[in-house]
């Protein structure tokens, strides 16, 4: 049977659109304030929810909500399932839009709006590929099953909760990242190294606190610490700051307030994933910071993170560096420091690892070298690694259907990110975000190109037609 996909998604093209819109427009972000038992996630969430089941119910697939935690449309039969794994829970707006972030504006062939790109725009284009494929009346041999996550930016809670429930997909592929496809995913784990310090004073100067970053993920962009010292100290160590930062390209303040001296330092945050695309604040700072003439506990504290910590981002220092040629080098983000003279300090990291990397044997390795300097180490989140392996026919199949589609070689990808294809053993990321299109999710004025929603929309479609067959 020949199908010419894309004609078929631009005979509903403003359908489609029009339902993104009404997607967009409801605000479903993780809302604690209206979360109960019955609705975990909050009203918003609930209302983009009970948007898709009644948009299913009405073009005759059969759905299920799963105690408001997730849910799914269905079509087809057979023993065997195919899962398209989509989320409706968006991030918070933030500040500095054009236009309203849940207007679904419509700008140059964009619609704008929180979500857009991640994820309800390529949630609503795989929708509309099974409504085609159902529209069409074409005979599949697996179940189809569109499985709507609702907490993907916060704690995976829903999918955990759905799959104790629901019965998990033969196959799939995740409408949540880019083309042409991911096939391989970095394990994840999140670590804090937790420092007691003693109350030992210091001769010249007094570390009274450090802070920098907020997120185990994310690079930090300001560090802030407050010193004790003799005045005396105060002219030499300005100039001595001033200097550090032109040597570096760095920018920052030095305030002095009679024996209170206060020092910040701007960095540049990225997801992180890849912190050497950034600046961290913190990293950066306690590099000057270990200059000073501390003592105790201070100095064992900034010592730890400069010899440790501050020179790379590998985990070469820390005895834990690794790569493979699946999904490259091992990365460790330090996201929080921060640091109370006489209390406790802390260094929150985290680290993405290849899928060959043997966890148990870094593990061990951190921990030894926690215990060597005076730290404590705690695991507080892991998620496994994710590979399918290249010449499976899910790939195969994929990769052919992008390449007619775009005309353009389908390269296998290997990301540090995270995506519900580590839910299903034989599943992918693919799609919606082409190469060469700039990455605009989590951005103010987000937003969707319709051309290529409708394109993905294209290619979802024929890829549930090829891997029911």
């Amino acid at each position: 049977m020949q199908i010419n996909w894309q004609k078929e998604v631009e005979q509903r093209k403003e359908q489609l659109i029009q339902d993104t819109q009404r997607l967009l427009q409801i605000k479903s972000t993780l809302d604690e304030e209206t979360a109960t038992k019955e609705i975990p996630f909050g009203k918003g969430i609930k209302e983009a929810l009970d948007f898709m089941l009644d948009l299913g119910e009405k073009d005759g697939f059969a759905v299920k909500n799963i105690d408001n935690y997730g849910a799914h449309l269905e079509m087809g039969q057979g023993d065997e399932l195919l899962g398209i794994l989509g989320h409706l829970d968006v991030v918070p707006e933030g500040d500095g839009w054009t236009t309203d972030p849940y207007s679904a504006d419509i700008r140059n062939g964009r619609i704008y709006a929180r979500g857009a790109m991640d994820d309800k725009g390529p949630t609503m284009a795989a929708y509309y590929a099974m409504k085609i494929v159902k529209d069409l009346g074409v005979d599949v041999n697996k179940r189809v099953r569109l499985i709507l996550g609702t907490d993907e930016e916060s704690d995976w809670r829903c999918m955990d909760h759905y799959f104790e429930k629901e019965e998990t997909p033969t196959v799939g592929f995740v409408p949540d990242a880019d083309f042409p496809i991911i096939y391989a995913e970095k394990g994840i784990a999140d670590f804090t190294y937790e420092f007691d310090g003693s109350r030992m004073e210091g001769k010249e100067a007094t570390l009274k606190s450090l802070s920098a970053g907020q997120r185990f993920n994310m690079v930090p962009e300001f560090a802030k610490a407050v010193i004790t010292a003799d005045s005396q100290y105060a002219g030499d160590w300005e100039k001595r700051y001033g200097d550090y930062c032109a040597e570096n390209e760095l920018t920052g303040t030095y305030t002095v307030k009679g024996q209170e001296i206060t020092i910040t330092l701007d960095g540049v945050s990225v997801h992180g994933m890849e912190p050497d695309l950034g600046v961290n604040a913190g990293l950066r700072l306690v590099d000057f910071l270990v200059t000073l003439p501390f003592e105790g506990d201070d100095f064992r504290f900034l010592t730890f993170v400069h010899n440790y910590l501050s020179k790379e981002s590998r985990g070469r220092e820390l005895g834990v560096a690794y790569h493979d040629e699946i999904t490259k080098d091992l990365t460790i983000n330090y996201g929080i420091i921060s640091y109370e003279h006489g209390g406790k300090g802390k260094i929150a990291f985290n680290m993405r690892y290849p899928v060959t990397f043997d966890f148990d044997k870094g593990w061990s390795v951190l921990e030894k070298t926690a215990a060597d300097h005076g730290f404590s180490i705690q695991m507080k989140t892991h998620l496994g690694p994710h590979h399918v392996d290249a010449d499976s026919e899910l790939v195969k199949t994929l990769q052919k259907i992008y390449e007619e589609h775009t005309g353009e070689k389908a390269e296998l990808l290997a990301i540090g990110g995270g995506t519900y294809a580590r839910a299903i053993k034989n599943a992918v990321a693919f799609g919606p975000l082409f190469p060469g299109r700039e990455d605009v999710a989590h951005q103010k004025d987000e937003y969707i190109i319709i051309e290529d929603m409708l394109k993905a929309t294209a290619m979802y479609a024929q890829a549930i037609y090829e891997l029911t067959r």
